[in-house]
């Protein structure tokens, strides 16, 4: 969730007036709390995920499944506790679980109520309050309505997909889109709307999407659609590629769903230490949480939401896209604003930034001025070549010294697969990271176990000092790699060879210390997670490896055992991914007609499977090694126990 500050909203010629005015005090905003904060230390390990989910309406005499624009109605009573200690002046209130809203009105976001510790207990506890948030939120829904943890809703887009039923408005409105109507974007909250406005006036066209179609044995070839029974004059013609899904709102990614994990770090340094080494992992975790195969009722030849948001988030004009020559705006920028991580930003990964990056000179030389070293400068430099969205009329003056708004501004509008998070102004929080790019899954079970082995990563990192890094324009590959189909199995990715710093005194790793001259090469993710003998060590047996020191309690270890051994077999390809799992079951549903189109009864089984699966009324040995079976107490009740495989 970016910064949810409320106030008047300025329009987008407004907005542009004040965009430098808000490039200079933004970066003072962020030297004045690097000067106060910098030199913070020995802050103790906080984390904490979060997860969105998709509210959906079940017709079951019509075997139809909607989004429910349900949103408004349900958070203010999700929020109700937190609203109330706030009021009566506590800002860290004791409550199991905390509520925002998200871009679309079919979404919500939910988090802890307090960070997870760096006790090993704690990892334990979050499949808990994962599952205690699904039911809160499902007892607020009416007959008929379910929440889902899925990334993305798979008819979105598709004629009278939401519910109540709402009418796309192309000639005028919010995203001017043919297909995604504004009553889908959540409406109490000015800054979804107020972003999306501002993208397309910025860009000056509608989000421009084309994801490449997966083709079946009926599919058309070419694939081709017209567009203009829907309103188009022209523009989704010329936007639209053949044998691809064309799509034109920045809805289709900002309303998918994904899970995030933040952590607290000990110091400035340890975070970005952090940031650069899980930098590496990131397309690694989202090929192997893929969870996003069908966009507007059909197929995709690609299994992630992220070339989707990366697109519909997309604000660049088209000087700025090298498709003109500059004359208005100040720079040529390769890539979206929602996109992969452009840098290192430890003094110690200088030599692996191996691609150019794009800066803003000005701010650069007052960082550099200021005393802050050249990487973390470039970094955030980089985040300032762009503009700013949204912008309240409240918070145009602001007290630098005291406040971070403007920096926030920029900084939670670079939605990259890493965030560099310093810590707000007068709080305890310290410096943090957050790791973005994952899928979420169907069940707390899974978006558990992806969680808690992050975190585990992160100390494995930090106590075996391992390093990952890899040249930046290889994790772009990768990245390239990830989003393909069937990529977690079929894929190969760059990775490190030698992830050991110096010898050792455990024998575990000596044979894997200072292997071959050439820092990397290409492993598929079985390599990498559980590793090959006498070649690479892999990242599940390191993490092994350290638990074994933490003495730790039955229910903890059995917890992690599950876990560990889940994204094992998920890394080996005898798990299937969500994406997988999903698109081999529309092409064995009965009513597909092998052409790529997922149809209403197609769709509405899919969710009722999806929702008895998250609901645990059901398992599926293809996606996870979670299985239940009933017992019966002492008392001869029905009693569900999960088992350790």
């Amino acid at each position: 969730m970016g910064l949810l500050t409320e106030g008047t909203p300025l329009s987008w010629e407004e907005t542009k007036k004040y965009a430098d005015h808000v490039r200079r005090h933004g970066i003072r905003q962020f030297i004045a709390l690097h000067d106060g904060l910098k030199d913070r230390k020995n802050d103790g390990l906080k984390w904490g995920e979060e997860i969105e989910y998709i509210l959906v309406h079940f017709d079951d005499a019509n075997r139809r499944a909607r989004v429910a624009l349900r949103a408004v109605d349900i958070l203010p009573k999700l929020m109700q506790a937190e609203k109330e200690a706030a009021m009566n002046g506590d800002e860290h209130p004791s409550l199991p679980s905390l509520w925002r809203p998200e871009y679309a009105a079919y979404m919500v976001e939910g988090t802890p109520g307090q960070p997870y510790g760096s006790e090993p207990s704690d990892w334990s506890e979050v499949e808990a309050n994962m599952r205690a948030r699904r039911k809160e939120v499902q007892a607020l829904l009416p007959e008929g309505e379910a929440v889902l943890s899925i990334s993305a809703f798979p008819r979105t887009g598709c004629s009278d997909f939401t519910f109540p039923p709402s009418v796309p408005t192309p000639k005028d409105g919010i995203s001017r889109s043919l297909w995604f109507p504004d009553a889908a974007i959540f409406p109490d909250h000015p800054r979804f709307s107020t972003l999306n406005r501002n993208a397309v006036r910025r860009s000056g066209q509608r989000a421009l999407i084309n994801l490449p179609l997966f083709k079946d044995e009926r599919t058309p070839s070419p694939f081709h659609e017209d567009f203009s029974a829907l309103g188009d004059e022209g523009e989704a013609k010329a936007a639209a590629k053949d044998d691809h899904i064309y799509m034109d709102a920045m809805g289709f990614g900002t309303g998918c769903c994904c899970l995030q994990v933040t952590f607290q770090a000990s110091d400035l340094e340890e975070a970005r230490l952090l940031y650069d080494e899980l930098l590496v992992l990131c397309p690694l975790m989202l090929s192997l949480t893929s969870a996003a195969p069908i966009f507007r009722g059909m197929l995709s030849d690609h299994d992630c939401r992220w070339e989707v948001i990366s697109c519909a988030s997309d604000d660049r004009t088209a000087e700025e896209k090298g498709l003109q020559p500059l004359k208005n705006d100040r720079y040529r920028i390769p890539k979206s604003r929602y996109d992969s991580v452009d840098c290192y930003i430890s003094p110690l990964s200088e030599q692996y930034n191996d691609t150019e990056l794009l800066v803003d000179e000005d701010l650069l030389k007052v960082m550099l001025d200021a005393g802050i070293d050249r990487q973390l400068a470039r970094h955030v430099a980089h985040l300032f070549i762009r503009d700013p969205l949204s912008l309240f009329a409240e918070q145009v003056n602001q007290d630098d010294e005291h406040g971070t708004d403007h920096f926030e501004n920029l900084q939670s509008t670079n939605w990259q697969t890493m965030r560099f998070k310093p810590p707000p102004p007068n709080s305890s929080i310290g410096w943090r990271v957050e790791f973005r790019p994952m899928e979420t899954q169907l069940t707390d079970f899974e978006n558990a176990a992806f969680s808690v082995f992050i975190v585990l990563l992160t100390r494995v990192i930090l106590t075996y000092k391992l390093n990952l890094l890899i040249p930046l324009s290889k994790v772009d590959e990768n990245m390239q790699q990830a989003m393909k189909r069937d990529s977690a199995k079929e894929g190969r990715f760059y990775f490190r060879k030698d992830i050991l710093t110096g010898p050792t005194t455990r024998p575990f790793y000596e044979k894997w210390f200072g292997l071959g001259k050439h820092e990397y090469t290409k492993m598929s993710l079985n390599d990498i997670f559980n590793g090959v003998e006498n070649e690479f060590p892999g990242l599940i047996p390191l993490v092994e490896d350290y638990l074994k020191d933490l003495h730790l309690d039955v229910h903890t270890s059995c917890t992690l055992h599950r876990y560990l051994r889940f994204i094992s077999l998920k890394a080996s390809g005898e798990l299937q991914t969500t994406a997988s799992w999903m698109r081999d079951f529309v092409r064995s549903h009965p009513d597909y007609k092998q052409d790529s189109v997922v149809s209403e009864e197609i769709n509405y089984d899919l969710m009722k499977t999806c929702q008895k699966i998250g609901n645990e009324e059901i398992q599926e040995p293809k996606l996870s090694t979670q299985h239940e079976v009933m017992r019966k107490n002492s008392k001869g009740e029905g009693v569900k126990q999960i088992f350790c495989l």
